[in-house]
Protein backbone atom coordinates (compact mmCIF):
# COMPACT_ATOMS: atom_id res chain seq x y z
CA UNK A 1 0.00 0.00 0.00
CA UNK A 2 2.78 2.42 0.90
CA UNK A 3 4.57 1.79 -2.42
CA UNK A 4 1.35 2.61 -4.29
CA UNK A 5 0.98 5.81 -2.28
CA UNK A 6 4.54 6.91 -3.13
CA UNK A 7 3.94 6.18 -6.80
CA UNK A 8 0.65 8.09 -6.79
CA UNK A 9 2.46 11.11 -5.31
CA UNK A 10 5.27 10.88 -7.85
CA UNK A 11 3.14 10.87 -11.02
CA UNK A 12 1.51 14.29 -10.31
CA UNK A 13 4.93 15.78 -9.54
CA UNK A 14 6.33 14.46 -12.82
CA UNK A 15 3.28 15.73 -14.70
CA UNK A 16 3.88 19.16 -13.19
CA UNK A 17 7.41 18.97 -14.60
CA UNK A 18 5.95 18.03 -17.98
CA UNK A 19 3.74 21.11 -17.84
CA UNK A 20 6.78 23.29 -17.20
CA UNK A 21 8.52 21.87 -20.29
CA UNK A 22 5.35 22.48 -22.30
CA UNK A 23 5.23 26.11 -21.08
CA UNK A 24 8.87 26.60 -22.06
CA UNK A 25 8.31 25.11 -25.52
CA UNK A 26 5.21 27.31 -25.88
CA UNK A 27 7.13 30.47 -24.93
CA UNK A 28 10.03 29.68 -27.25
CA UNK A 29 7.71 28.72 -30.09
CA UNK A 30 5.60 31.85 -29.71
CA UNK A 31 8.73 34.03 -29.82
CA UNK A 32 10.00 32.24 -32.93
CA UNK A 33 6.60 32.57 -34.62
CA UNK A 34 6.52 36.31 -33.84
CA UNK A 35 9.81 36.66 -35.70
CA UNK A 36 8.63 34.52 -38.64
CA UNK A 37 5.14 36.02 -38.94
CA UNK A 38 5.34 39.64 -37.69
CA UNK A 39 2.13 40.52 -39.56
CA UNK A 40 0.00 38.07 -37.58
CA UNK A 41 -1.94 39.02 -34.47
CA UNK A 42 -0.48 38.08 -31.09
CA UNK A 43 -3.57 36.00 -30.25
CA UNK A 44 -3.21 34.02 -33.46
CA UNK A 45 0.48 33.39 -32.81
CA UNK A 46 -0.32 32.18 -29.29
CA UNK A 47 -2.96 29.82 -30.67
CA UNK A 48 -0.48 28.59 -33.26
CA UNK A 49 2.21 27.98 -30.63
CA UNK A 50 -0.39 26.20 -28.47
CA UNK A 51 -1.46 23.99 -31.37
CA UNK A 52 2.16 23.02 -32.06
CA UNK A 53 2.79 22.14 -28.41
CA UNK A 54 -0.47 20.18 -28.33
CA UNK A 55 0.61 18.18 -31.38
CA UNK A 56 4.01 17.45 -29.88
CA UNK A 57 2.58 16.21 -26.59
CA UNK A 58 -0.53 14.51 -27.95
CA UNK A 59 -2.99 16.78 -26.20
CA UNK A 60 -5.05 18.59 -28.84
CA UNK A 61 -7.72 20.92 -27.49
CA UNK A 62 -11.14 19.48 -28.37
CA UNK A 63 -12.94 22.81 -28.12
CA UNK A 64 -14.47 23.59 -31.51
CA UNK A 65 -12.66 26.90 -32.10
CA UNK A 66 -9.30 25.18 -31.52
CA UNK A 67 -10.22 22.21 -33.73
CA UNK A 68 -11.13 24.62 -36.55
CA UNK A 69 -7.98 26.67 -35.97
CA UNK A 70 -5.86 23.50 -36.17
CA UNK A 71 -7.52 22.42 -39.42
CA UNK A 72 -7.19 25.89 -40.98
CA UNK A 73 -3.52 26.21 -39.97
CA UNK A 74 -2.39 22.60 -40.34
CA UNK A 75 0.18 23.47 -43.03
CA UNK A 76 2.00 25.93 -40.75
CA UNK A 77 1.72 23.61 -37.74
CA UNK A 78 3.17 20.71 -39.70
CA UNK A 79 5.97 22.84 -41.16
CA UNK A 80 6.93 24.15 -37.72
CA UNK A 81 7.00 20.60 -36.35
CA UNK A 82 9.17 19.46 -39.25
CA UNK A 83 11.63 22.33 -38.82
CA UNK A 84 11.69 22.43 -35.01
CA UNK A 85 14.83 20.28 -34.72
CA UNK A 86 16.74 22.59 -37.08
CA UNK A 87 15.25 25.91 -35.93
CA UNK A 88 15.36 25.25 -32.18
CA UNK A 89 17.78 22.40 -31.45
CA UNK A 90 18.05 23.51 -27.81
CA UNK A 91 14.45 22.39 -27.26
CA UNK A 92 15.10 18.81 -28.37
CA UNK A 93 16.65 17.61 -25.07
CA UNK A 94 13.80 18.85 -22.84
CA UNK A 95 11.17 17.64 -25.33
CA UNK A 96 12.86 14.22 -25.51
CA UNK A 97 12.96 13.91 -21.71
CA UNK A 98 9.41 15.21 -21.29
CA UNK A 99 7.97 12.83 -23.88
CA UNK A 100 9.74 9.88 -22.27
CA UNK A 101 8.47 10.87 -18.82
CA UNK A 102 4.97 11.36 -20.28
CA UNK A 103 5.00 7.84 -21.72
CA UNK A 104 6.32 6.45 -18.41
CA UNK A 105 3.62 8.25 -16.40
CA UNK A 106 0.87 7.14 -18.76
CA UNK A 107 2.20 3.59 -18.68
CA UNK A 108 2.12 3.60 -14.86
CA UNK A 109 -1.52 4.68 -15.07
CA UNK A 110 -2.39 2.00 -17.61
CA UNK A 111 -2.57 4.31 -20.65
CA UNK A 112 -0.41 3.04 -23.49
CA UNK A 113 -1.79 5.54 -26.03
CA UNK A 114 1.08 8.02 -25.86
CA UNK A 115 3.89 5.63 -26.86
CA UNK A 116 3.44 6.66 -30.50
CA UNK A 117 4.46 10.22 -29.55
CA UNK A 118 8.05 9.00 -29.28
CA UNK A 119 7.87 7.48 -32.76
CA UNK A 120 6.42 10.72 -34.13
CA UNK A 121 9.07 12.84 -32.41
CA UNK A 122 11.73 10.54 -33.85
CA UNK A 123 10.32 10.88 -37.37
CA UNK A 124 10.35 14.68 -36.96
CA UNK A 125 14.01 14.58 -35.89
CA UNK A 126 13.17 15.94 -32.43
CA UNK A 127 13.79 12.79 -30.36
CA UNK A 128 17.38 12.33 -29.23
CA UNK A 129 17.65 8.54 -29.31
CA UNK A 130 21.00 8.20 -27.56
CA UNK A 131 19.88 10.38 -24.63
CA UNK A 132 19.31 8.33 -21.47
CA UNK A 133 15.77 8.04 -20.14
CA UNK A 134 15.83 10.36 -17.13
CA UNK A 135 15.13 9.14 -13.63
CA UNK A 136 12.39 11.15 -11.91
CA UNK A 137 14.87 13.04 -9.70
CA UNK A 138 17.15 13.98 -12.60
CA UNK A 139 14.14 15.00 -14.73
CA UNK A 140 12.83 17.27 -11.98
CA UNK A 141 16.31 18.75 -11.44
CA UNK A 142 16.59 19.41 -15.18
CA UNK A 143 13.11 20.96 -15.23
CA UNK A 144 13.88 23.18 -12.22
CA UNK A 145 17.04 24.44 -13.93
CA UNK A 146 15.11 25.10 -17.16
CA UNK A 147 12.31 26.78 -15.23
CA UNK A 148 14.80 29.04 -13.47
CA UNK A 149 16.44 29.88 -16.80
CA UNK A 150 13.02 30.83 -18.24
CA UNK A 151 11.84 32.69 -15.12
CA UNK A 152 9.32 30.03 -14.16
CA UNK A 153 9.27 29.13 -10.49
CA UNK A 154 9.13 25.44 -9.63
CA UNK A 155 8.93 24.39 -6.00
CA UNK A 156 11.51 21.77 -5.04
CA UNK A 157 10.15 18.28 -4.47
CA UNK A 158 12.10 15.57 -2.72
CA UNK A 159 12.23 12.36 -4.76
CA UNK A 160 13.85 9.49 -2.94
CA UNK A 161 15.94 6.75 -4.61
CA UNK A 162 13.12 4.18 -4.33
CA UNK A 163 10.77 6.47 -6.25
CA UNK A 164 13.45 7.01 -8.90
CA UNK A 165 13.63 3.27 -9.53
CA UNK A 166 9.97 2.29 -9.21
CA UNK A 167 8.64 4.30 -12.15
CA UNK A 168 11.40 3.17 -14.48
CA UNK A 169 10.98 -0.52 -13.68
Amino acid sequence: MENSSKKSQLIPVLREGLSVVQMIVFKEMRTALQDKYPDRASTELSMLAGAIVSELFGSPNAEEKFVQFREKNWGIIEQELLSLHADMPGLCPPITDALRILVLCDSQEGNQGTADLLTRADSLGILIKDRDVPLPSSFMGFVRALGHEHNLIIPPVQINPEQDQEIVH
